[in-house]
């Protein structure tokens, strides 16, 4: 898999290693993260940047980040997305720039067309004064030539909602009320300046501290890391690395398949329309850019992994839940959205394989068995899984679905396109089934492999699951003992 921040995904993963490697031995202090950062980048030649002294400063911020802080200690921020400056330097300041297609012609139109006194004249092209720019685009609209390029910004055109924006520094900036935390920036820079915040060392701190650590896998795990990696073998691994056992979160799509179908059959009954509740950032999506959607369409259902985290903390009142994915939304999902009984932590794929590391354990395959969720709980993680999975339950109730129409949206802006006809009172279909990520959980920003190698690993590894029914199947779990309903976290005695 090709990647745009593939020395950056190497960077980070070494930092945090390191930094798991010091907690476990209880050495975990400034003067071992400075030492740290010296022996990544011990100099006297820089090896990544342009000096050793912005090296370490962008792994002094690389370690706040891997220790769930704050990038920034002079700017704090709330969100779990966020920048580190001193990477994010190397970027254009203007995202206009001249080509060699200039022909330093006579008429001069981009020079006259500019408002701003942007544009002077050199002895080989036309040159666009950065500070003076305006990003207004006459001048590439003005040149004859087309020798003026409009340069976006990877992290600003992967962002579906324009939250990125830049200050007089050209220095990235996130708009925290305008961002859904889905991620797609984090991926998208070649610098690798914009990061998460990480939980790995919350989740060791558990562990040492002798708490029943349980991870619960999402449902896209499967697939990752190869066709012999089996949920028993990533389960196996887990328990070794101290976690006392791990439960699919596949089970939780069973679980949430099985009551928003109940509500899809009372929105039928009443001629409303719905959508569904799993993707964190579409959710993130409605609550600050479509208020009124959300108020009066959104399932009130709670997510798989919340479900999971809820069964677990019913059986197990003192249990730690961590979640593991692809997703970066989890993260807002667990620590900004209030929904209580929810993943106490959520770790990546990324994450989760270097705390294993961290313990020099390895992925590697077993002989055992280990399914908890139907094949339509595991299917959660494809665009379309989430409906075919719902549908599937009313058909098991013995209701008629042929008439059922559902908007599968797969994308930041296929979601949007489809949350406005939503909005505008325009959209054919009965539901909207939204998966901000292209493909759905699969294509997550931090997926550990390509969809397609992902694809075919995971037809075999399913091809291994029995055929059991959603409902059928949750008879054997005390759905009776917690709460599915969003606001409601009565978990029941």
């Amino acid at each position: 898999m090709i990647r745009n921040d593939e020395g950056a995904v190497v960077l980070k993963h070494r930092v945090l290693e390191g930094i798991a490697r010091l907690e476990w031995n209880n050495e975990l202090n400034e003067k071992n993260k400075e030492a740290l950062a010296y022996e990544i980048s011990p100099g006297p030649h820089a090896t990544w940047r342009c000096c050793v002294y912005k090296e370490r400063e962008i792994l002094r911020w690389r370690m706040r980040l891997a220790t769930n802080q704050n990038a920034s200690v002079t700017n704090p921020s709330k969100n779990i997305i966020q920048v580190i400056d001193p990477a994010c330097e190397e970027c254009p300041l203007s995202s206009y720039s001249v080509t060699d297609n200039c022909r330093l012609c006579l008429g001069k139109a981009c020079m006259n067309s500019c408002r701003f006194g942007a544009i002077s004249m050199t002895d080989t092209r036309a040159k666009i004064d950065p500070n003076k720019c305006r990003e207004c685009g006459m001048c590439a609209n003005a040149c004859p030539y087309g020798a003026i390029a409009h340069l976006i910004r990877p992290c600003r055109k992967m962002c579906p909602v324009d939250a990125i924006y830049y200050d007089e520094y050209g220095i990235c900036k996130i708009n925290e009320e305008k961002c859904i935390r889905c991620g797609q920036c984090i991926h998208s820079c070649p610098f690798g300046a914009i990061d998460s915040k990480v939980q790995v060392i919350d989740v060791i701190r558990a562990i040492k501290a002798g708490k029943k650590v349980y991870a619960m896998c999402a449902p896209a795990i499967e697939g990752q890391f190869g066709d012999n990696i089996s949920m028993a073998a990533i389960r196996n691994a887990l328990k070794k690395a101290g976690f006392a056992d791990m439960v699919e979160v596949g089970l939780g799509g069973d679980m949430t398949a099985a009551y928003e179908s109940a509500e899809w059959v009372e929105a039928l009954e009443e001629g409303k329309k719905m959508t569904t509740s799993c993707c964190p950032a579409f959710i993130n999506l409605l609550v600050r850019h479509y208020p009124k959607v959300f108020e009066e369409n959104m399932s009130s259902i709670v997510s798989p992994m919340c479900a999971i985290s809820r069964y677990i903390k019913a059986i197990h009142p003192d249990a730690v839940t961590v979640f593991v994915g692809p997703c970066i939304a989890k993260k807002s999902e667990s620590q900004e959205m209030g929904i209580e009984g929810n993943a106490d932590y959520v770790l990546t794929f990324g994450e989760m394989t270097t705390l294993l590391k961290s313990r020099d354990i390895e992925l590697e395959p077993v002989e055992e068995h280990y399914q908890e969720a139907s094949v339509h709980g595991k299917g959660f993680s494809s665009s379309g899984g989430v409906a075919a999975a719902v549908l599937e339950c009313m058909k098991e109730r013995g209701q008629d679905t042929d008439k059922v129409q559902v908007r599968k949206c797969t994308g930041g802006k296929d979601c949007v396109v489809g949350v406005k006809l939503l909005s505008m009172g325009k959209l054919p279909e009965d539901f909207i089934e939204a998966m901000i990520c292209e493909g759905g959980c699969v294509g997550g920003p931090s997926k550990h492999s390509a969809e397609n190698e992902v694809k075919r690993a995971r037809t075999k590894l399913l091809g291994q699951a029995d055929n059991r029914k959603v409902l059928e199947n949750l008879e054997n779990y005390p759905m009776d003992q917690f709460s599915m309903i969003r606001g409601d976290i009565k978990i029941r005695k």
